[in-house]
């Protein structure tokens, strides 16, 4: 069997085990205030993962979900398939862009202390192989490259199993306190 073919094999693993925990639990949505209240933004995006909170909704509309968290580091694996294709037959930029985009915000995420958020403000996508159905999956692996009291920089890399680099990206983050950030004791 080719290497390619065995990573693939591991990848389908992974994202079959990672369906099974986010399906377990409350499924996409938002989560309550109690539910995040005092945790850092790597041990909210664990919660996550373990399908203890709700995932995002759009990863089920793009087909798309995360596989893996650390700390600043986040990993998402996506299925490009003919509903995210463009009028000239191959995979829109958007679904390159927001596959991307949630690895580079995720991975921020996870170096937020409790009480302090981040928004992107800039975002920065370099598309240099056209996707189509024929790749089976692809994975958007991002990595915080600073995080301070007010910005955060990341990079990440969308890649095929047989180590194609379909694009890569980077995102500048506005880092801020929440205004009202969740207390122990919030219900909503």
């Amino acid at each position: 069997m080719p290497p390619q073919d065995k990573l693939l094999e591991q990848w389908l693993a992974e994202e079959a085990r990672v369906l099974e925990q986010l399906h377990a639990g409350p499924g996409p949505g938002v989560a309550r205030a109690d539910q995040i209240a005092g945790k850092t933004g790597l041990e909210q995006m664990q919660a996550m993962l373990r399908g203890d909170i709700p995932y995002a909704a759009i990863a089920e509309t793009l087909d798309f979900l995360v596989i893996g968290i650390g700390d600043g580091e986040a990993t998402f694996q996506g299925t490009p398939g003919p509903n995210h294709f463009n009028p000239m037959g191959s995979v829109h930029g958007g679904w390159f862009a927001t596959l991307l985009d949630s690895a580079l915000g995720c991975a921020v995420h996870t170096k937020m202390p409790p009480g302090r958020g981040y928004t992107t403000a800039e975002l920065s996508v370099n598309i240099v192989r056209a996707l189509t159905p024929k790749v089976p999956r692809v994975r958007a692996i991002g990595r915080v490259i600073h995080c301070g009291r007010q910005l955060a920089t990341a990079e990440a890399q969308l890649i095929g199993p047989d180590g194609t680099l379909y694009a890569h990206a980077t995102t500048t983050c506005l880092v801020f306190e929440l205004k009202h950030p969740p207390s122990s004791g919030a219900t909503t």
